[in-house]
């Protein structure tokens, strides 16, 4: 199997009990196309380094989850999070063996 995270940053103005459904929603979704989630950490709101589409804070998560065919779950997570309004970024990154 092949270790993964995703970061997310949801908009600020959402209410953080929504924040922490739609992490829970993620990992129902990698869940459903196979994944097992090794690990879920909820950061809370943060200040950015930088202005991102004119927000300067949002809501930080990580989900850390393992696969073993990855090709379509990763495409089905970056398109759900990439058309998702409450998302303002997101990055998917493999994880080197721990």
């Amino acid at each position: 199997m092949r270790n993964y995270e995703v970061m997310t940053i949801h908009r600020p103005d959402i209410v953080e009990d929504d924040v922490r459904l739609k992490v829970k929603e993620i990992e129902a979704l990698l869940q459903a196309r196979g994944a097992e989630i090794t690990d879920s950490d909820f950061w809370g709101k943060r200040r950015f380094a930088y202005e991102i589409d004119h927000i300067r804070e949002g809501y930080y998560s990580v989900v850390q989850f393992a696969l073993e065919n990855p090709a379509g779950a990763l495409d089905d997570l970056d398109r759900a999070l990439a058309l998702s309004d409450a998302v303002v970024r997101h990055k998917v990154v493999r994880r080197e063996k721990s």
